[in-house]
């Protein structure tokens, strides 16, 4: 079971189908930007379990796959 809010945010939205602009337009949730937050300054201030970081590491990566997308979906947009 996916216990990573934005993640299963991801999982979901990609499983619902979508076009370029629906790419475009996405966002995380504000309960998943929140998490991210919270860890994120945890991280710089008391650290991380092993699981948060897990966590963290991951929804950075997401972050990355989902702004290549985004720059994807952008030129599909532009050029038809």
């Amino acid at each position: 079971m996916i216990t990573n809010p934005a993640y299963e945010e991801i999982i979901d939205f990609v499983a619902a189908g979508t076009n370029p602009q629906g790419i475009i337009d996405f966002h995380p949730s504000p309960t998943a930007k929140a998490k991210i937050t919270d860890l994120i300054a945890r991280e710089k201030t008391t650290g991380l379990s092993v699981e948060e970081r897990s966590e963290l590491d991951n929804f950075l990566q997401l972050e990355h796959f989902m702004r290549l997308a985004k720059a994807k979906a952008r030129e599909h947009v532009i050029h038809g």
